[in-house]
Formats: C-alpha cells, structure tokens, sequence
C-alpha cells in the first residue's frame, strides 16, 4: 500500500476520500438515533435504513449518467451536491418533521450510488492496474476503521450536540473533499465515450456483465452467499441474548471485534489478490464467513470473539476482490455502469437477507439458522473457488507475445501506379 501512497494523485484523492468517508461513518446511524428520538419508534427508525437503500433499483440508470461525463470533474460535483442535500436536515424540529429526514436519507442514498460508480471510474482512470489492488485494499482498510469509531462518534456527537450538529458535520467533510479533489491534474487521455441509443447505453452495464465469464461467477457466488449472510444481522442479537445470556448492549462489543477484523483483512488483501486472483480473494471472503457462522451456532464466548473476528476479516476481502475484478475486466467507459449495476445485484439480495433473517428468526431457532448460512457460504465460496482460474493472480501475469513485423511486400511500379489513381494523396 505504501507504493500507491507514493503517487501524489491518488495521496490527494485519498486525502479528500478521508473526510467524505468521516461524514459518511456518523451519519448513517445518527439517522436513525434521530427519528428514533423524534417518534419514539423502533420501526420508523429502521425505516430510515431503508429509505437509504431504496434508491438502490435506480443503479443502472446513476451508471449511465456517471459514464457521460469526465470522471474528476463529476466526482467533484457530486460531492458539493451531496454536501446541498443534507442541508434541510437543519429544518427539522420535531416529529412532523420526520418526512424530512427520510426524504434526506433517500437522496443521500442516491447519491452514494452516485459517489461509488464516480470514485471506480476514477481511482481505474488515475492507477495503473498492477497498482489497484493496493488502492482499493487501502480504502477498504480505512473504511473499516471508520466503522470501529464513525458510527459510536456519531451517536455521541448527537447526544451531545444533537443532529443539526451531524449535519453540519456532513457538509463540513463532502465539501472538504470536493475542494481536495479540485487539485488533482486532469488526465491527459480521457477515455472516449461512445454514444448509443440510450436503451443500449442503460443496460451496457448488466450486458458487460453477464457476458465476462470471471464477473458473472462472481456475481453469482456473491449473490447466492448474500443470501443468506444478511441473517447475520438479526442473529447476532439471539446469539447473545439466547446464547451468552447477555445483554443487547454486548453486540456492540462483538461489532468491534469484527471492525478489528476488517482492519486485518483490508490490510491482506492486495497480498491474496497478488497470490489467488481477484476471483479467488472473492471466494475466500465469502469462504471465511463459513466457520464464523458455524461456530456461532455454539454459544460460547471465545468462540464467538474468533468467529466474529473471522466475520471481519471476509468483508473487505470480498469487496476489494470484487471492486478491483470490475475495474479490471471493464472497459474505462463502461465502469460507472457497472460499478452501479454490480452494488445494485449485491444489494437486493442483501437486503432480502436481512428481512428474511428477522422474520425467521422468531420461527426457528438462531443455532439452525447460523448452521444454514455456514452451509451456504461454504457451497458459494466452493463454487467461486472453482472459478479462479478466470482471474489469474497478477504475479503469473505474463504479456502478451507480440508477433514479428514483417516487411510489407514490395509493389511493381505498374502495380503502384494502377492503385494510385483510386487514392491520390491530396496536395498540401
């Protein structure tokens, strides 16, 4: 990671990433603390995660969008955007005002689509390939270190100031960061666009992505173990209350030991993908969360401590090999297109995951139901495995042979002079 640091471009743009990922890591949950404080209600407060992942069905079209313009420039744009839509956030005094928080949750989940498909076209546009794994790796280190302390400072910064101050707080980092990205050189060879009907051009994203043999396994291994790793979400809370015997209180110990986790495995994983592939660090993520989940269905408190820990490790070795799998495999301006469409198949069944897992889980008990997914995530993580060999690692990388330029056969001056009637150089 310390050669991508080298590189002045990306050490701006990942200057300007660190305080958009600040504002990001506090405002999600202070959200919902919000409307949990203003109503009272545990479900409108849930309702506002889901109001930030709702936009998610319009992906493919923020894809098509991002793709039309110059990457920096745009990044740039969306961040000062982002920074306006958080704005209203300082109308609201009371529970008639909860529409606004919502309305405000949905648009900054629109617009984090927005950032995510921007900032892959970039980061593609600004590193060398032998150099995105490291990149991406770094990121994810650091977005899972803000996970360890965002959303707790958050939840303190709102009791303590309330949310006008969070506002605040977001505005501060999304224009900070648009200010720092304003610095970095423009490319000196944008890549060129190619203009279809718009039909075409929408769903270029999803085509790319059914027709890449390495990006449709991973899509489908991927979604078949989202499927079921969502439960988690919900178990976790029956694993401790049913299991240790504990208070809810003790999940957010057991979170922090999987934000450790992450740290570790946003660290390894430029060094897995350099040895196993983009594929094969994928199918080891979602391998990983096969013992964690199997040792969870066994209450015991060191278990629970290495599986969670476990659980940590596979996150960010399932996002960095996927994010630097499309920026590979992707033509420059297709990127936004499919970096959208890729969240939007991950998301679904994402989503679908946590809601099943909390209905289930009131039918069945959570050792079956963890039991389940450790046997889910096994059959994805084998099925991805088996895939590798589509992404090789970048150490067997070998170019290309290039064939031999022969001379172009010599042509009789009656020959030349046949031809040349047809095509005339023009005077200059």
């Amino acid at each position: 990671m310390r050669t991508v640091l080298r590189r002045p471009d990306f050490r701006l743009l990942f200057g300007g990433l660190l305080a958009s990922m600040t504002a990001e890591s506090i405002l999600l949950l202070a959200l919902a603390i919000w409307v949990k404080d203003l109503t009272g209600s545990n479900g409108l407060a849930g309702a506002t995660i889901f109001a930030v992942i709702a936009p998610m069905m319009l992906a493919p079209l923020i894809g098509w969008f991002v793709d039309r313009y110059p990457r920096r420039p745009f990044f740039v744009a969306a961040n000062v955007v982002t920074a306006a839509l958080l704005t209203p956030l300082f109308t609201v005094r009371d529970a008639g005002d909860v529409w606004v928080v919502y309305l405000v949750a949905a648009l900054y989940g629109l617009s984090s689509i927005t950032l995510g498909a921007a900032l892959s076209g970039l980061i593609r546009e600004l590193v060398p390939v032998e150099l995105l794994a490291e990149a991406n790796g770094l990121l994810q280190t650091v977005r899972q270190g803000m996970r360890l302390i965002g959303p707790l400072a958050g939840a303190a910064l709102y009791a303590a100031l309330g949310g006008w101050a969070l506002a605040g707080i977001g505005v501060v980092g999304f224009l900070t960061a648009a200010v720092v990205v304003t610095a970095l050189p423009a490319p000196r060879h944008a890549p060129s666009t190619v203009r279809l009907r718009w039909p075409a051009e929408l769903g270029a994203g999803l085509r790319h992505l059914a027709g890449e043999p390495a990006l449709r396994r991973a899509l489908l291994g991927y979604g078949l173990g989202s499927l079921v790793m969502g439960f988690s979400e919900s178990l976790i809370f029956a694993y401790v209350d049913q299991g240790l015997n504990r208070d809810a209180a003790f999940v957010g110990v057991l979170v922090t030991v999987q934000g450790v986790g992450g740290l570790l495995g946003g660290l390894c994983s430029p060094a897995l993908i350099r040895r196993l592939g983009e594929v094969g660090t994928l199918a080891a993520g979602v391998a990983f969360f096969s013992p964690a989940a199997l040792a969870l269905a066994y209450p015991d408190i060191r278990l629970g401590f290495a599986a969670v820990l476990l659980a940590g490790v596979s996150i960010p070795l399932t996002m960095v090999g996927l994010h630097t799998l499309i920026q590979r495999r992707t033509p420059p301006t297709l990127v936004g297109r499919v970096a959208a469409a890729t969240q939007a198949v991950v998301s679904g069944p994402q989503a679908f995951s946590i809601g099943a897992g909390a209905l289930l889980v009131g039918f069945l008990d959570y050792r079956v139901l963890f039991a389940l997914v450790g046997l889910a995530t096994l059959v994805a993580g084998t099925y991805l495995w088996r895939g590798r060999h589509l992404s090789t690692p970048a150490g067997s990388r070998r170019p290309e042979p290039t064939r031999p330029v022969l001379p172009a056969p010599r042509r009789s001056a009656e020959d030349a002079a046949g031809r040349s009637g047809a095509h005339r150089p023009s005077p200059r």
